[in-house]
């Protein structure tokens, strides 16, 4: 346990932040990685703090959660909590981003989903354990600092923040020595002594990101290891498949007319969409701290889903609705990637959200092949469209083509008028 005299903590600049004399019992979201696993023990030692874990499962693939939970033990946890969020993520998170057509950039939007629900059930856990702080492993470049901190900052502005990562200043190699000393156990790769994983990844239901390494190089293409989820396109099956998504007010509710939980159909369609290549985005990134950065992202099911959400409500829409929720998918997607889910913005954007999916119901067809997903066919019984009206072949009805030569004239007055001012 350190000495009071001589610790050493980075001056405050936020009211948020914890003052350390007043850190005594710490919840740290905790991975059970080396990052989270270094502050577990740091924190008892510099603070002098009882800590209390959360882990908490969105989805990640692969995760032994009774062997983390044992790990923070351990490793001195007063208590870990294990919380599967997976349906509450699903429909309060990821629903809503459906709805939306929510991308930031090129990419589907997905860690910026998970944050603030992590950081809510940190401030519920926390208050529940009779904690005063809690901490994460956030670094001072990312934007999840900002999705976590705003969050608990909004909802519990009595607890504090603490991000030892971001002020400790280790680096790799300095936190595998810290966890050699401290009897730390670490992943290791064959015939080495440490941490090895080759990227810094995060993954939910909705996806997986990669960075690190090579990535952050631009003139170099990727390197198939990076893709744990996706199946690379050139491996991917030479036979197309067609995925058929029902939707019910805007909601998918079965696969290939099979209905599922919203939990499974995202999990199938993953499944399906990573078999054919589908959902690799490799994207330069604008980040809110200012940073313009690479990421690699592999999101077979929001490839899927959401282009066949955004068709199907092309269809049941007027030109209208389609034109002006645009604008609102945008400002709802960058409130949610800056780390503002709580601004009152954006439940007003998901309550029109919410009223513009009352007629988002039918199937669309989408077309899988070699890492594109397309589609191809697209039934609803509230289209805005009649076959005998958009036919070449036919005519009357609630259009006259006769009628076309008089809107013309009319469509085009103002254009016509100031072509021969600026041209006489």
């Amino acid at each position: 346990m350190s000495d009071d005299s001589t610790r050493s903590f980075p001056p405050r600049t936020a009211s948020y932040e914890a003052d350390p004399a007043e850190v005594h019992r710490v919840l740290l979201l905790y991975s059970g990685g080396l990052d989270t696993s270094v502050m577990l023990k740091w924190i008892q030692d510099e603070y002098s703090a009882e800590v209390v874990c959360l882990t908490v499962n969105l989805g990640q693939p692969g995760e032994d959660y009774a062997v983390i939970e044992g790990k923070a033990l351990q490793l001195g946890a007063a208590e870990c909590h294990v919380v599967d969020a997976r349906e509450e993520f699903a429909r309060e998170y990821v629903l809503p981003a459906i709805k939306a057509n929510a991308l930031y950039g090129d990419y589907p939007l997905f860690t910026a989903l998970g944050r603030p629900l992590i950081a809510k059930l940190a401030v519920d856990y926390a208050r529940k354990s009779g904690c005063d702080t809690i901490a994460h492993g956030c670094t001072g470049k990312g934007n999840d600092q900002v999705r976590i901190e705003a969050t608990v900052a909004t909802l519990a502005p009595e607890l504090k923040v603490i991000a030892p990562v971001r002020s400790w200043q280790m680096g790799r190699e300095e936190e595998i020595a810290y966890a050699n000393e401290h009897g730390i156990p670490i992943k290791s790769a064959p015939g080495t002594g440490s941490e090895s994983a080759p990227y810094s990844i995060d993954d939910n239901l909705w996806g997986r990101s990669s960075e690190g390494r090579w990535i952050e190089d631009l003139d170099h293409a990727p390197d198939e290891d990076v893709f744990q989820l996706v199946t690379p396109p050139e491996r991917a099956p030479d036979e197309a498949e067609v995925v058929e998504i029902e939707f019910e007010r805007g909601v998918p509710v079965a696969l290939d007319g099979q209905r599922l939980g919203l939990v499974e159909l995202i999990e199938r369609t993953a499944e399906i969409g990573a078999r054919h290549g589908v959902g690799i985005v490799d994207h330069i990134e604008d980040r809110i701290v200012g940073l313009k950065v690479r990421d690699i992202y592999e999101v077979p099911a929001a490839a899927i889903l959401l282009p066949a959400h955004r068709e199907l409500e092309r269809l049941v829409s007027t030109i209208h609705q389609n034109q002006f929720k645009a604008g609102l998918e945008r400002q709802w997607a960058y409130l949610v990637y800056a780390g503002l889910w709580w601004e009152p913005l954006r439940a007003d954007l998901d309550a029109y959200m919410e009223h513009s999916s009352e007629h988002v119901s039918g199937t669309v067809g989408v077309k899988l092949f070699k890492g594109h997903a397309r589609v191809v066919t697209r039934s609803a019984p509230g289209a805005v469209y009649d076959a005998s009206l958009a036919s070449f072949a036919q005519s009357g009805g609630l259009f006259s083509q006769t009628a076309s030569p008089g809107f013309i004239e009319l469509w085009s007055l103002q254009s016509r008028m100031a072509w021969r001012l600026h041209n006489e």
